[in-house]
């Protein structure tokens, strides 16, 4: 039994992000916002760590710390300086700095990537070099040709680790500054302890070194940070990119421009047609079309006249309007939007990797594994340099040197089938979190729908078609655009062609009034369908009738979804008889329509609360903050950048087919 919702009218469902989204007051305590970078932060640890020392600062009202982007959004007193938290996270064993905001690239990032990629490559060429030497040793060399090959490999293996291993040296030392325990600290003990029990052995012309073990677990583990560093690459903020919807400037009344900045709750400002509006507002004059639909999701523009809201990140499609600026700046919907995203993305990077799961108890279990080995030898045996050797060979060999690796290579070895067919991965624990859905949350237009009306149905004869042409083709409406687009035959000649905001075009031929547009504006009686009509004067209306195309592969992906024992939820803000239709096409029982952003985010904050693991695909801007919500989020190629962004997984062709194989191939890489 199918499940609607059609809740009463709202000018714009993104207002209602105001309860939800956490906004920064204006003034008094916690209205500071202040931004740390944190280069060395890697796991759920450390989020967790550096939050619980931000916010046992006094001043501090709230913490936030993002792991793809590696910095710390703080709201804190005015007497609370980022330059000071810095140095307070600094003490603790954490690599903090003051960000500034306005100098926020990606080139970090590409500089960690190639930082790690050339130790990767020195560690590779020392490796193969001392590996050489250790063949002669493992062949049968012995006395004083053994200790030239091991003074050689130590020549080579010293200063290779002394540069290659220094990320993992860098992070073990800061954990350990903070009294903490992180997986880089095994690491670093074992590479260390590897390293000088070889110098030890070689320099006592012992028979084993080894500098091979070091190198090869240097090289491994920094093979496994680097793929771990290429996946993120791919990650940015969606709430960074929800500012491209931004306006810096607005227009007077009297057509002057104005910085938004100085923009304040009364002012009047004019709207014209096909711009963006840049606040929060309500209509005093004028009438026009508003294209909602990267906030609502609606297929159609939707008529406004004096008295409806708008908010900022709509268009105006048709008509001048002026506008009265109801919020503005951080108080706007879109901004109070990109607030809600931000909080989900922070909420999405605290899922704990299996990595990082086992090495939270992974590193006080290794080390006493070696100290109980060492302990028991040299009680039984009484001879400390065999009980040393046997103690750095337990940590070399307990060295979590697979779980560093394994992890970041069985993701590349998946995403890279993936990509093949269509998929791009863009988080490092997309796979493991994609393998543990059990619910998938589809969008309606864009996602299950190509988005574009296509012409399906029309009563017109062939003159009318001629006209309907003429009087399209002057119109950017999203109909008319289809309408030109569908009839072939040769335009009318039409004169006094004017547009009517709101309501279709009118002109005249052969001396009579035509009009194309909505039912109410020709004098018909409206359909239950999308749908446009045309009237000759003297003539009944004829309709011409719309469908949203299906998106390829879109039927095959809900069967085999269904199939597989999903729950399939279909959440769309566009009209419920638009959502029904599609819903019974592709077998859909559960769906809602009409539904802003802020439900479709809380919804599914909801299904999370209550146990499910929820996959979300969709494209608009009204479902980026869905996308940030869900445990796993997928977007089409053909999504806006903020959905793109803020999903873990990119489909770039237009078909949803892959869909099934890539959660096939998740599931088969845990």
């Amino acid at each position: 039994m199918s499940t609607t919702e059609a809740p009463g009218f709202q000018a714009c469902p993104a207002c209602a992000a105001a309860p939800a989204a956490k906004t920064f007051a204006r003034g008094g305590p916690g209205a500071n916002r202040l931004h740390i970078s944190l280069p060395g932060i890697h796991c759920a640890a450390c989020i967790s760590g550096v939050e619980r020392i931000l916010l046992a600062t006094p001043g501090v009202a709230e913490a936030r710390v993002n792991l793809t982007q590696r910095r710390a959004r703080v709201r804190a007193d005015d007497t609370v300086t980022a330059e000071s938290l810095a140095a307070i996270l600094n003490t603790a064993g954490f690599e903090a700095y003051e960000l500034n905001g306005d100098a926020i690239t990606t080139t970090g990032t590409d500089q960690t990537t190639r930082d790690l990629a050339m130790r990767l490559g020195v560690a590779g060429f020392a490796m193969m070099n001392v590996m050489l030497l250790s063949v002669a040793v493992w062949s049968g060399a012995s006395d004083a040709t053994r200790d030239l090959f091991h003074w050689i490999s130590a020549a080579i293996a010293i200063p290779t680790i002394a540069f290659s291993a220094q990320p993992f040296f860098k992070n073990a030392a800061h954990a350990l500054w903070g009294r903490r325990l992180n997986m880089d600290v095994p690491i670093s003990l074992a590479i260390l302890l590897a390293a000088g029990m070889s110098v030890f052995e070689t320099a006592q012309s012992g028979t084993h070194a080894y500098f091979d073990a070091a190198l090869s677990l240097t090289f491994f583990l920094l093979a496994g940070r680097y793929l771990d560093q290429r996946t993120r690459r791919a990650a940015r903020s969606a709430a960074a990119e929800l500012t491209a919807l931004e306006v810096p400037r607005a227009l007077s009344v009297d057509g002057r421009p104005i910085d938004i900045a100085d923009l304040a709750v009364g002012d009047t400002i004019l709207i014209k047609p096909g711009a963006r509006i840049p606040v929060d507002g309500t209509i005093a004059k004028g009438a026009s079309e508003i294209d909602r639909s990267l906030l609502t999701g609606e297929t159609l523009p939707e008529p406004v006249s004096p008295g409806a809201t708008l908010c900022a990140g709509e268009i105006n499609l048709t008509g001048p309007l002026t506008l009265t600026v109801t919020a503005t700046g951080a108080d706007t919907s879109l901004a109070r939007l990109a607030e809600l995203v931000a909080a989900s993305e922070n909420a999405k990077s605290r899922f704990t990797s299996i990595a990082d799961r086992a090495a939270q108890i992974y590193a006080p279990v290794v080390h006493l594994l070696a100290l109980a080995t060492f302990i028991g030898w040299w009680s039984l045996s009484g001879d400390l340099r065999m009980s040393l050797n046997i103690a750095v060979a337990t940590l070399i060999i307990t060295c979590p040197c697979a779980l560093g690796l394994a992890v970041p290579a069985v993701s590349t070895a998946a995403s890279g089938r993936l990509f093949r067919a269509g998929v791009l991965i863009k988080d490092a624990t997309a796979l493991e979190r994609l393998a543990a859905i059990d619910t998938i949350v589809f969008d309606k237009t864009g996602t299950l729908t190509q988005g574009r009306p296509v012409l399906e149905h029309h009563t017109a004869t062939r003159e009318e078609q001629s006209i309907a042409r003429a009087l399209a083709e002057t119109s950017s409406h999203p109909l008319a655009e289809a309408l030109t687009q569908a009839i072939t035959r040769p335009s009318a000649t039409l004169t006094d062609i004017k547009e009517i905001p709101g309501s279709g075009l009118c002109a005249r031929w052969q001396g009579r009034d035509v009009r194309l547009g909505r039912a109410e504006f020709v004098g018909a009686t409206p359909g239950d369908q999308t749908e446009t009509w045309l009237r000759i004067e003297g003539r009944a209306p004829s309709a011409f009738r719309f469908q949203d195309q299906m998106r390829p592969g879109a039927e095959r992906a809900i069967a085999d979804l269904k199939d597989a024992g999903y729950d399939i939820h279909l959440l769309s803000g566009d009209t419920p008889r638009a959502v029904s239709d599609l819903a019974d096409r592709l077998g859909i029982t559960t769906w809602h329509a009409a539904i802003g952003p802020t439900e479709k985010s809380a919804r599914i904050t909801d299904m999370r609360n209550s146990g499910k693991n929820v996959l979300m695909v969709g494209d608009g801007l009204n479902d980026t903050a869905a996308l940030a919500a869900a445990n796993i989020s997928i977007a089409p190629a053909s999504a806006l950048d903020a959905s793109r962004t803020v999903s873990d997984i990119v489909l770039m062709g237009a078909s949803l087919a892959p869909l099934p194989n890539a959660i096939e191939t998740a599931k088969s890489a845990q």
